[in-house]
């Protein structure tokens, strides 16, 4: 970010080349030497925050005089802008905090009793119904996918309200004029030189303090130890969208500062090519250039087909370093802004301190006789072989660690494998904890990378006789909870699953099956779509558990699997089950007194939905409707995951099933809300 604070010709050259100790003062003495101001004159001087000195009274001329006056005014109204920022920031996530914990105190000391929480809300809670039902309505869907992605309204809003306050703050408080200073010409030069000195320097200031003001937000968007998810409870990943459009902003800023002092020196000062060379050896000048570079790299490599061509890790790790050397080569640049830079620096290593300790937390106690202090999980696999679309690693292991939340997730790393690098995935089964140890299992689909590589050492391990094993490091868990989301016992619950998505989905399935409560009306569904019929052994011990099991808490539970790319008959889940397994299962259903659920599993062809033919995935608008017109009493939640193309149509579907005005008339077949793994897949 060239020249932050350049505003006269730059008569000496900076010639110091030593220590890196001396580099910022060496910076600012060099700056005072050529400024317009004589610091050599016995004045008074007054102290601006982030910016040199101001002598007073100004002995500089009226031109002079009249341009310095706009260039500090400008710069400690874009230092009380940047301050309002900050505090308009603090007053939303103060408030959205005060806000959860009121409606959360509420709801404690007014629960919803059985008998009562089938009837339409009433009061505060019938307002706040209706007003999220409208703002879904028209918020939900997915906006301007051509610039933005699979993005909602509601980010984008939150983002043009931000480009719009920083497109404010940059203009306002500004005197635009003109004013012609003489310049002392050197030996050789005609005399009648005059710099014209424009409104341009003191803004392109200002859009280079507001770039630093913006960095510390953009670190604190993307740390996923988030402060931000302890205040608003929502989960990191939520928040990476405003942290990458917030670093477009930064390199739209960081160009706008660079283009504005080149044309300020190059075509405005004189003369020239004196003062541009002089101008270019000039140490802050050169961080500055270094800056931009980086911020150039750091942009570059967040580009969707580079990030698929050098591969995830790479694009992480590199964003990494080239960030906090950013924040370095910004504080070279202009020191007395640092109060921005030295905060971000701050954020990226408390994360990193964070995500460590959480590591260690979890692999602190050790199983059985093992010692030490650091013990990774030992990993059953199963392995699911397909070479047309990637094979399926199923991972099962036991750990001693306090259990997570329904819909959070962990980060994996394989020990057999990088230690580098680490996989965010979600856990399938319901956490249960017997004796001291957690129960995980996991599914992922081999594409590339680390995952291929495992894939390939457990099909290696099973041609050598060995047992399919690895060990497991996890870091976690993160992301949102999605029971302690719901709003009401009655809530209906959809869940809608594309291939391993199903982990974010069958999760509630299992929890809400083993919760024990009175009857309801209550109806829970869950849709998977998967390639082939043969996909559901997958998770066979999960099925085989829900269709044997007395479930007390769901009255109404389904389970529809869509093959997409197999034909025939429907198939039904004990027709795929063992004799054995169908024996075992009427004795249970004899031996419980509850609601038994058997053959709560349906395969179909694909042919029997409809497709979105551009999308080329089923069209899930008739099975949410059909879901909702079948509902007795009650808001609904649809918890998803799937490819992309099926989660905006989902997004689009929900929306229209909205409405705040049924909702406040009692109509709660359209209160519909959407809980979605939105991670980002590259």
């Amino acid at each position: 970010m060239t020249s932050l604070l350049l505003i006269t010709a730059p008569w000496q050259r900076a010639t110091s080349h030593h220590s890196m100790a001396s580099l910022f003062s060496r910076a600012v003495s060099s700056l005072k030497g050529r400024h317009i101001q004589d610091h050599t004159l016995d004045v008074n001087v007054t102290k601006h925050w982030g910016y040199a000195d101001r002598q007073v009274p100004c002995l500089n001329g009226p031109g002079n005089c009249a341009y310095l006056d706009l260039v500090y005014s400008s710069h400690d109204t874009g230092m009380i802008f940047t301050g309002v920022l900050w505090l308009t920031f603090l007053a939303i996530f103060i408030g959205w905090g005060l806000f959860r914990l009121f409606t959360r105190s509420s709801s404690s000391k007014h629960p919803s009793s059985s008998s009562s929480s089938s009837s339409p809300p009433t009061g505060l809670n019938k307002f706040l119904r209706a007003a999220a039902a409208t703002s879904r309505h028209h918020l939900l869907p997915d906006c301007i996918r051509v610039i933005f992605g699979r993005t909602t309204r509601l980010q984008v809003l939150i983002l043009a309200l931000l480009a719009g306050y920083l497109s404010i703050f940059s203009f306002a408080g500004l005197t635009y004029g003109k004013w012609l200073t003489p310049i002392k010409p050197r030996p050789g030069e005609p005399e009648g030189l005059y710099d014209t000195r424009t409104t341009l320097g003191p803004w392109s200031n200002r859009v280079g303090v507001l770039a630093y003001a913006l960095t510390p937000l953009s670190v604190l968007l993307a740390s996923r130890e988030s402060l931000l998810t302890v205040v608003t409870g929502l989960p990191y990943q939520k928040f990476m969208f405003l942290h990458r459009w917030v670093g477009y902003i930064i390199v739209v800023q960081a160009l706008l500062h660079t283009v504005g002092w080149i044309v300020v020196v190059v075509g405005l000062y004189g003369p020239q090519p004196r003062r541009s060379l002089e101008w270019v050896h000039e140490l802050y000048l050169i961080w500055g250039i270094v800056a931009v570079l980086l911020l150039l790299f750091l942009y570059s490599f967040t580009l969707p087909f580079v990030i698929r061509r050098t591969g995830y890790e790479f694009f992480r790790k590199a964003h990494y370093v080239l960030a906090m050397v950013y924040c370095g080569a910004c504080i070279a640049h202009w020191e007395r802004l640092h109060c921005f830079l030295t905060p971000a620096i701050a954020l990226w290593f408390l994360d990193r301190f964070l995500r460590a300790g959480r590591t260690y937390l979890i692999h602190r106690k050790a199983i059985g006789k093992d010692t030490g202090f650091f013990h990774p999980a030992q990993a059953s696999a199963i392995l699911f072989p397909n070479s047309v679309d990637g094979d399926i690693v199923r991972l099962d292991f036991e750990h001693p660690h306090r259990a997570w939340d329904i819909g959070q997730h962990f980060y994996l790393c394989f020990t057999e494998g990088s230690i580098w690098q680490s996989h965010p995935l979600t856990p399938l089964n319901a956490p249960v904890t017997v004796d001291g140890l957690t129960r995980h299992s996991y599914l992922f689909r081999a594409k590339s990378g680390e995952t291929l590589k495992m894939a390939e050492l457990l099909k290696d391990k099973s041609q050598k006789g060995e047992s399919l094993s690895t060990g497991v490091i996890l870091t976690g868990p993160y992301g949102e909870s999605l029971l302690q989301s719901h709003r009401c016992p009655d809530e209906n619950i959809l869940c809608i699953a594309g291939g391993t998505g199903i982990t974010y989905a069958l999760p509630t399935i299992l929890a809400l099956a083993r919760r024990a409560g009175v009857k309801s009306d209550r109806r829970v569904e869950l849709i998977w779509f998967v390639r082939h019929a043969s996909d559901v052994e997958w998770i066979r011990p999960e099925i085989d558990a829900l269709e044997t099991e007395e479930v007390e808490g769901v009255v109404d539970l389904a389970i529809r699997v869509y093959a997409t790319r197999d034909g025939g008959d429907t198939l039904e889940s004990g027709a795929a089950s063992s004799s054995d397994e169908q024996d075992k299962g009427e004795s249970k259903e004899k031996s419980t007194a509850g609601i038994s659920r058997r053959h709560i599993l349906t395969v179909e062809p694909a042919s029997s939905i409809k497709t979105v033919e551009s999308a080329r995935h089923p069209d899930v608008r008739p099975l949410v409707e059909d879901f909702l017109d079948k509902t007795i009493a009650g808001p609904t939640t649809v918890i998803a995951s799937g490819p992309g193309a099926m989660m905006s149509e989902l997004r689009k579907v929900i929306a229209d099933n909205n409405s705040g005005a049924r909702v406040w008339k009692g109509q709660q077949r359209y209160d519909v809300a959407l809980r979605c793994d939105d991670r980002l897949e590259y």
